[in-house]
């Protein structure tokens, strides 16, 4: 797929493949995932819970806790060296310095017994080779930045003091501390309240255009996407079934689940009576690595080329999806 803007990928994955080892059984919830990041681009990716997005971007970065989990193959190109070839000690210079991640719940990704001034100098000190001084007021200019008031007196406060918001904004500008080229975004605002939310949002797009770093987003939510992302990839049981421009896939979706998630969105612009669908089933248990379509048991077009497992494949303009129906003219596609 072409880059939004033109430039070239700064972050290429190939066929990332990640299993974890459970009392229960291999639990399979990275399948063979490949996809690009552009510089100056935001990626949004999008799917239910246990889908496989985060430990997609959690992989990339060698942040799976081993074990149980165990990065079984793949490749991760960042400036055409891989991320997951490197050892424990390289891929640690990396990690805060060029790639930066803000995690979903502040409150468990902060130390407690730091202060906000410690946890957003460490990096500063460790990467950029800053004195105790030099950090503080790097710090100070930081807070600022993401727009926390009063930031000099508020470096000895303690993660307990800040209030939700204040505390994802906090993780922010831990992220963006060493100018990051790449900010992973996992689900950063799901714990905050929708006027917190708009404001995180509103924020790393400023942020973006200041800076110039490429973000890839991880959401459940495709209303936020629409307002932020350039292209979407969806996930669904480990596997990416779609992948398109914004406006294409929110015009157009192509995929059986991606119609399903879109049509369970509440709309403006709908009629007040018209109902919320739902997607019938649950995901599925990644036990097994699926042999047929993993969404074929919930899916309503499904039929006798469903019991082999689609591949990822071109269906128009910078428009890939993986489903053997052709939802748009009601005719089998590929079969």
């Amino acid at each position: 797929m072409s880059s939004p803007n033109g430039h070239q990928p700064i972050l290429r994955v190939e066929n990332l493949v990640t299993r974890f080892r459970t009392p229960e059984g291999i639990v399979h919830a990275v399948n063979g995932v490949s996809f690009e990041l552009a510089e100056g681009e935001t990626l949004g990716v999008v799917g239910e819970s246990g889908c496989g997005k985060s430990v997609s971007m959690l992989s990339v970065m060698q942040l799976v806790p081993r074990p149980p989990g165990i990065i079984e193959s793949g490749k991760a190109f960042f400036h055409d060296k891989d991320l997951l070839a490197m050892s424990n000690e390289e891929v640690r210079h990396v990690r805060g310095a060029q790639i930066a991640m803000i995690f979903q719940d502040p409150m468990t990704s902060l130390n407690p017994v730091l202060t906000i001034g410690q946890q957003i100098s460490e990096p500063l000190m460790l990467h950029l080779g800053m004195n105790k001084k030099q950090a503080e007021e790097r710090t100070i200019e930081l807070l600022r930045q993401v727009g926390i008031p009063e930031a000099d007196k508020r470096l000895s406060q303690y993660p307990h003091q800040f209030s939700g918001g204040m505390r994802q904004r906090v993780m922010i500008a831990m992220a963006l501390a060493c100018s990051p080229q790449i900010l992973i975004a996992d689900e950063p605002t799901t714990a905050l309240d929708v006027t917190i939310q708009a404001q995180i949002v509103e924020l790393v797009k400023n942020l973006q255009r200041e800076l110039g770093m490429s973000i890839i987003w991880i959401t459940h939510d495709l209303g936020i996407v629409a307002g932020l992302a350039q292209r979407v990839l969806v996930m669904y049981a480990g596997y990416i079934i779609e992948e398109a421009y914004v406006k294409e896939l929110y015009a157009n979706p192509l995929h059986p689940y991606t119609h399903g998630l879109l049509r369970s969105l509440p709309r403006l612009d709908s009629d007040e009576k018209q109902r919320l669908h739902d997607i019938p089933g649950l995901p599925p248990l990644l036990f097994e690595k699926p042999t047929k379509c993993p969404f074929a048991v919930r899916c309503p077009y499904v039929f006798e080329k469903c019991t082999e497992n689609p591949p990822l494949t071109e269906a128009g303009v910078n428009h890939r999806v993986a489903c053997w129906w052709n939802i748009q003219d009601g005719s089998p596609r590929n079969a």
